[in-house]
């Protein structure tokens, strides 16, 4: 009997470092496969990183990034949109025309990386540029990301954001908002937002 159980802890072991265990149900399959770093309300967005898991179809199993375009190209289905939905609706989505393919297919899809979130800090601070949009992020936590050089002037920085096609200047007050007073200047910032710090 114990020379039995060893070998089924062997065959166990070698079926994991396999993957081949991973593959014994969708929700196995997705924790094997990637860590989703984005909630279920998330847009996706071009540039992203997505990975496409199709339970018990190894081949139709990848991880890509969304094309400028808003699509990814996928075995059997050439190009899908992917832009503007979230991962459970573009799981529904491949889930229907795979169906023409494959009999009852289970999909998942797991933002890996979130490449097309991001705002842009720029003017008198120490780290400018492109930094990732976090959720929920404030104009004081990019702030706190980009840090200010001593010319900084802390009294006239602005966040920019195209909305609806035109450009809107929102007034930022760093000295007033670390105080607690004017809170609301301290609001969300949104994909593409550039905080200017003059």
């Amino acid at each position: 009997m114990k020379k039995a159980s060893k070998l089924a802890v062997v065959l166990v072991m070698g079926m994991l470092a396999t993957g081949l265990l991973a593959q014994s149900s969708p929700d196995k399959a997705t924790e094997g496969g990637a860590a989703s770093v984005a909630g279920p309300d998330y847009m996706i967005g071009a540039d992203d990183t997505l990975h496409i898991s199709v339970w018990k179809e190894p081949d139709l199993t990848t991880t890509l990034p969304v094309r400028p375009d808003g699509k990814i190209s996928l075995p059997l289905l050439n190009d899908v949109d992917a832009a503007g939905f979230t991962p459970m609706q573009l799981a529904d989505t491949i889930t229907t025309k795979l169906k023409k393919y494959i009999a009852d297919p289970r999909v998942t899809v797991v933002v890996t990386a979130m490449t097309s979130r991001r705002i842009f800090v720029t003017g008198e601070v120490t780290h400018s540029g492109a930094v990732p949009l976090l959720p929920n992020m404030t104009v004081l936590q990019a702030l706190a990301t980009a840090g200010f050089t001593q010319f900084a002037n802390l009294k006239g920085i602005y966040v920019l954001r195209t909305e609806n096609g035109k450009q809107i200047k929102l007034p930022f007050n760093y000295k007033q908002v670390i105080k607690g007073r004017n809170p609301q200047e301290n609001i969300m910032l949104k994909r593409g937002d550039t905080v200017v710090v003059p």
